[in-house]
């Protein structure tokens, strides 16, 4: 899967899991991802499918995982979510 993934639409999917979400320890867990920020919300992040996704300073991501499957279900999770009503 090509990683086609914008900015608003990681702050959207980011906002809809905040208010959709169940509260766990780590955040807000929906549909196979869980949304937190650090302590002073500069950075966000997406954790789900072994993958984590930071989001912060100039509007910059980065993807943290260990095998293409992975980062391919993430994605998928992440639009899917994005694609929501």
């Amino acid at each position: 899967m090509k990683n086609e993934l914008d900015n608003k639409q990681i702050l959207a999917v980011y906002e809809r899991i905040q208010k959709r979400g169940e509260a766990t320890n780590e955040g807000k867990h929906y549909q196979g991802i869980t949304a937190y920020s650090d302590i002073d919300g500069y950075t966000i992040y997406l954790q789900g499918s072994g993958v984590i996704l930071r989001f912060g300073f100039h509007n910059a991501y980065h993807l943290d995982y260990e095998h293409d499957k992975h980062k391919d279900d993430f994605l998928k999770k992440i639009v899917n979510i994005a694609n929501e009503e």
